[in-house]
């Protein structure tokens, strides 16, 4: 049960509504960001981790290993929020108080589920998310990698998600200086060989 606070404030913005976006936008929040924040309440305290992750459909994909306390804790049932932040630029105003930034962030609300019947596709989904193309230049996985894995599900569903969004210039200046934005951006630079000789496509195309 809420307390303190009207149950809409988790999904509709109190401040700046026209910043709120459609589901259009939150799948491409959760399509472009690779790493988002996993957080629940662990035995009365806050527990917060960044976790690789993919969207497919309604489903977002986490996993992680078997032996550890926290995930067997959010796969049980306990209440979990993932959020992700892509931040696009600095935006610089006439002073510091209007300094802002361009950005799309996306929150999911709910409850994970251990996915058991489909872990191995649902993991070559996930690492094919990361890096393009990876799993058709690698081995099958083995029982014993499935085995030392958990990989959970958190449905997208029409009431548990809030994103936003922030673009444009900073507001015109009372006097004469300059402002403007820093545009920023995810770049891979070279890759770092530590074995073998001939880089793989997929990470040649990750580099282009």
């Amino acid at each position: 049960m809420m307390t303190g606070m009207d149950s809409t404030a988790l999904t509709e913005l109190t401040r700046k509504r026209d910043r709120q976006g459609d589901r259009t936008l939150l799948d491409e929040v959760l399509d472009t960001a690779l790493v988002a924040t996993l957080s629940t309440v662990l035995d009365g305290q806050p527990w917060a981790v960044p976790q690789l992750f993919a969207r497919v459909d309604d489903r977002i994909l986490l996993h992680g290993s078997t032996g550890a306390g926290a995930l067997r804790h959010v796969a049980a049932g306990a209440p979990v929020v993932l959020s992700a932040f892509i931040l696009d630029g600095l935006v610089l105003a006439d002073t510091l108080f209007n300094h802002s930034a361009n950005y799309r962030s996306a929150t999911v609300r709910g409850t994970l589920t251990e996915v058991t019947t489909d872990a191995a596709e649902l993991l070559t989904i996930l690492s094919d998310r990361l890096v393009p193309g990876r799993s058709a230049e690698m081995p099958p996985h083995s029982a014993k990698d499935l085995a030392a894995i958990v990989t959970l599900a958190l449905d997208i569903t029409d009431d548990n998600w809030i994103v936003k969004a922030r673009s444009g210039d900073p507001g015109v200046p009372d006097a004469p200086m300059w402002t403007g934005v820093v545009p920023t951006r995810m770049v891979y630079d070279d890759p770092i060989t530590a074995t073998g000789t001939e880089i793989p496509e997929s990470v040649r195309r990750l580099r282009g």
